[in-house]
């Protein structure tokens, strides 16, 4: 009898998921030179359709879905998200853009803190405060150090990334308890930043092509796409804190990276604040998952047995 073939673990998944991302930050921070955001959107996305359609119709897996709402704004706001990461990457240090960008944890708690409030909640978790205060303390710390004057828009579009990062999350988690698989929620993704990169162009015109260029997009699309599909699957299988854990490795890969191919130089101040981020996303996510199982205990019925 042939034993069935496991894929890898969550762990596997997510720590090859974060080398990704930070070897396709690399390409974008190299394709700026030559391409604007919006043409980096457009063929990131380009191939993203592309490599998606094939993978589903080897699976047998239907694109068709019946919440196209749902995956319009989810689209809406990882688009942007996407397109305002790719222009603070092309102005600034690439740890730096990689941590405003995983600011979406301390984001989602901070969400989660103004619907309490909104609800009229007797009591807001002070643990959840503490976090979100930490968070915004590290971006201070990264912010200050590594940013000059010209780089306050790139700056900023990093942390607005993060925030638009977040409510994408969310979304996405939405689709997931709605069934849909992770192949239909990464094509109806690429699909939004396909027409929101090819408006773009068609506004702004486009780029003529080189061969490294042509390689550098081939190489931003496919390492994209094969990373968000593993990370999907690794937050599909694994523990959410444990996956948590391992994503914020992506902010060392592309410190690393940084220094290595862009000669970027990062502080003392700046690692004290990639440190904080990163405790504060972790602090985030462990209190919300703790504070969603809380709630799952109350709503099930008593059992009787």
């Amino acid at each position: 009898m042939i034993p069935a073939v496991r894929g890898p673990s969550a762990p596997v998944l997510m720590l090859t998921s974060a080398l990704l991302f930070s070897l396709m930050a690399v390409g974008v921070k190299w394709a700026s030179e030559q391409y604007d955001a919006g043409e980096l959107v457009f063929y990131r996305s380009l191939i993203g359709v592309v490599f998606i359609t094939a993978l589903a119709r080897v699976r047998g897996t239907s694109l068709r879905t019946t919440i196209p709402s749902m995956h319009f704004w989810r689209s809406a706001s990882g688009v942007a998200s996407l397109a305002l990461w790719f222009y603070a990457l092309g102005g600034l240090p690439l740890g730096t853009a990689m941590t405003l960008n995983y600011m979406s944890s301390v984001w989602m708690a901070l969400f989660l803190l103004g619907g309490a409030v909104m609800l009229g909640a007797a009591r807001v978790d002070g643990r959840l405060v503490a976090s979100v205060l930490a968070g915004f303390a590290g971006v201070a710390l990264v912010l200050r150090p590594t940013i000059e004057e010209q780089q306050l828009w790139h700056g900023l579009a990093g942390l607005l990334s993060g925030l638009l990062a977040a409510m994408a999350y969310l979304q996405v988690t939405a689709l997931g308890r709605a069934g849909e698989p992770e192949a239909r929620i990464v094509f109806y993704f690429s699909l939004g930043g396909l027409a929101l990169g090819a408006l773009w162009m068609a506004l702004n015109g486009a780029t003529a092509h080189t061969p490294g260029g042509v390689v550098l997009l081939l190489a931003i699309g496919l390492a994209a796409t094969t990373a968000q599909m593993m990370m999907t699957r690794a937050f599909r299988i694994g523990h959410t804190l444990s996956n948590a854990s391992l994503q914020y490795l992506g902010i060392v890969f592309s410190s690393i990276l940084g220094v290595l191919v862009f000669d970027d130089t990062i502080t003392l101040m700046a690692l004290a604040g990639m440190a904080l981020i990163v405790l504060a996303g972790l602090a985030a996510t462990f209190l919300r998952a703790r504070q969603q199982h809380e709630a799952q205990d109350t709503r099930s019925p008593p059992n009787d047995t």
